[in-house]
């Protein structure tokens, strides 16, 4: 791995100064079990301001252990210490999003076919990505205990943040005015320039005013009250980092660090261009869609391959040890990420530093810069901040029957999409009851946790982890198999616990037509049959809600299901080729309902060459067909309006 390199000059004089400095009179190294004392008992050994030391530490883990499994920026524990070292030799294997999807999915063009990624860069990681050691030498303790135990984690957080406030020359102590740390925590947060190191910074002192509570994964009740502080934003010089240029048209908020690293749209042999199209969005398509992506793969190297004119391409990427955003590609082109051409041209592409796998978990830090991103974009784009329009990778349908076992399946069951959803401030209609017909799939992050395989190792079980993904069998009991994804499985066999596997999975925020109830168990329509899950009425994974429901017309046994909208055949223009309306493997049958997410008119964007010469190119070719968008499965799918009527979802729903 490669990170910015902030710390490096200084790491040696980091640890020198805290071998010199004796620990204050009031120091104490008591073990305690209670979280909330840990953090109070941190904070008086190293004269670190309790709410500072808590501050800190919810931006990084909102206070939490995950299980002892590192983040995607390589930080263990409540305090976030890295080590990319011990990480990287843990992962060998490295990318496991394996989906052999075209970026572009485009038929009217040859698939593209990206290179291997790159290795990640072999060079020892910058201090940013392993202040485990200075926490180690500042502490006594060992890397392995800094890493897995809690108490000995925050106290190592406390022992840094207590050593970059003393480089700065600023006071230090427990009773200290926690608006004096507003340089130490801008220096916690490992950025390489002013602008992230300050939106971190922001971003923890606006959580001390705001105040927190909450249990935590290890079940510990902790609490920050709210406390007004106005932090002195003027000991952020001293940390001496660069300070971005935001050019005009840069798509981000002012509250958060953004730069513009573009992605390049240019000729490079053959016809062959790259590495997104040309296009005038909104004025003339409108974009339904934000994707959420994971990078799999470094910062570094993630950087690397959206620069290259022959690989793909997406519009932001976002870092994690500190939230930081890059943006390549404006929101008025269209880049080339999703798997499928529909939906590329109909969206906003974000990449998050991460892995969909190898229990690593997401930081605070950057999912609070992506929803504050998000939500800037929906509203100046009039996307809904719903689960039908934020959609993951995963969500992403496939666009033939050829292409649906290829796509890929990021960001995975560990990305906490009620918690993102709660940071977007999204409405939430929750008026419904089990007559309404509609589930929303709601567990609770933190408890729920599905034994899956294959983080790390295939058929190996993962460590224990939060998910927002709940289970789906063809029966209502624990021990029924689980559904079949017949596009993904073909013989009928019941799809499996790999992490990879989402044919039977559904996940938070997600809305299903109601198949049925049975004791604790509710089931879903799902890929054309019933599909079941646990949800006891004293630990609901789901919620009641209203809305409407697809179901073929009267007459119709079954109907197809489709993966991309697509106009018919008159419309298309001389000299542009047609695209195939063609169907997936499923159908919908009769009797069957599925919620729907949009009614959205059949078009297909033209872009075929670099300079727009090609008949038809720049344009969106537009028919008389519209389709209903429906949760269908894990994947968004579409049927043809012309097949379905649309019902409220209360009609006829099974009690």
């Amino acid at each position: 791995m490669h990170r910015p390199t902030l710390l490096a000059a200084t790491v040696a004089a980091v640890v020198a100064a805290a071998t010199t400095v004796p620990l204050p009179a009031n120091a104490t190294t008591a073990p305690t079990t209670d979280r909330q004392q840990q953090y109070a008992a941190a904070a008086a050994e190293y004269g670190v301001p309790t709410d500072v030391l808590l501050g800190v530490s919810y931006l990084e883990s909102r206070w939490d252990s995950n299980a002892g499994t590192p983040s995607t920026s390589g930080g263990y524990g409540p305090m976030h210490l890295t080590d990319a070292r011990h990480v990287a030799a843990l992962l060998v294997g490295g990318h496991h999003d394996t989906g052999t999807e075209d970026p572009r999915g485009d038929d009217s063009r040859t698939a593209l076919a990206p290179a291997p990624r790159p290795a990640e860069d072999p060079a020892p990681p910058a201090a940013a990505l392993q202040t485990v050691d200075a926490a180690a030498a500042l502490t006594g303790a060992t890397a392995d205990a800094l890493r897995t135990d809690a108490s000995v984690n925050i106290r190592g957080g406390a022992a840094l943040l207590a050593s970059y406030q003393r480089e700065l020359g600023a006071p230090v102590g427990a009773g200290t005015d926690p608006a004096s740390w507003y340089g130490a925590v801008a220096r916690y947060a490992g950025a390489d320039s002013a602008d992230a190191a300050a939106a971190f910074a922001d971003e923890v002192f606006t959580t001390i005013g705001a105040g927190e509570s909450r249990v935590t994964d290890d079940g510990q009740r902790v609490a920050l009250p709210a406390r007004a502080i106005r932090p002195q934003r003027s000991w952020l010089d001293r940390l001496g980092l660069r300070r971005l240029a935001r050019p005009d048209g840069l798509e981000c908020p002012r509250t958060i660090s953004c730069e513009w690293i573009p992605a390049p749209y240019a000729a490079f042999g053959d016809g062959d261009y790259g590495n997104h199209d040309l296009s005038d969005r909104p004025a003339r398509q409108k974009i339904e869609y934000i994707v959420i992506h994971d990078t799999e793969g470094s910062w570094a190297t993630t950087l690397q391959l959206v620069q290259d004119p022959t690989y793909v391409s997406w519009h932001y990427t976002l870092r994690s040890v500190d939230g930081h955003i890059a943006q390549h590609v404006k929101t008025k082109d269209v880049a080339w990420h999703a798997g499928n051409w529909y939906v590329n041209a109909k969206s906003v592409g974000l990449e998050h530093e991460g892995f969909a796998a190898q229990g690593t978990w997401y930081t605070e830090a950057m999912y609070r810069t992506s929803a504050k991103l998000v939500r800037h974009l929906a509203l100046r784009l009039g996307i809904p901040l719903d689960r039908q329009h934020i959609i993951g990778h995963d969500n992403v349908p496939g666009t033939t029957a050829a292409t649906v076992r290829g796509m890929h399946w990021d960001t995975g069951p560990y990305w906490d999409w009620t918690h993102y959803f709660e940071l977007l401030h999204a409405p939430r209609l929750d008026t419904g009851t089990p007559a309404t017909g509609l589930v929303r799939i709601d567990p609770d992050f933190t408890t729920n946790q599905p034994a899956f395989v294959g983080c790390v190792t295939a058929g190996v079980p993962c460590a224990p982890r939060g998910s927002s993904a709940v289970v789906l069998r063809s029966a209502p009991a624990a021990d029924a198999p689980l559904v079949n994804d017949i596009a993904l499985r073909p013989d009928g066999t019941p799809n499996t616990m790999e992490v990879s596997d989402h044919g039977a999975r559904a996940s938070a925020g997600q809305t299903y037509a109601l198949a049925g109830r049975q004791g604790d168990w509710t089931a879903i329509w799902y890929l054309g049959q019933r599909a079941w899950f646990h949800n006891p009425a004293s630990a609901p994974t789901a919620s009641w809600t209203v809305g409407l429901v697809a179901t073929p017309k009267p007459g119709r046994t079954t109907i197809p299901v489709y993966g991309r909208a697509y106009p018919e055949e008159a419309a298309y223009p001389a000299g542009v080729p047609y695209q195939t309306i063609s169907p997936l493997q499923y159908t919908l049958t009769a009797g069957q309902r599925y919620a729907v997410g949009a009614v959205l008119p059949g078009e297909y964007y033209r872009a075929s060459t670099v300079d727009g010469s090609s008949p038809g190119d720049w344009t969106v070719i537009r028919g008389k067909n519209w389709y209903a968008q429906i949760q269908f499965g894990h994947r968004i799918m579409y049927v043809d309006l012309a097949d379905v009527q649309l019902l409220p979802s209360p009609v006829g729903a099974p009690r």
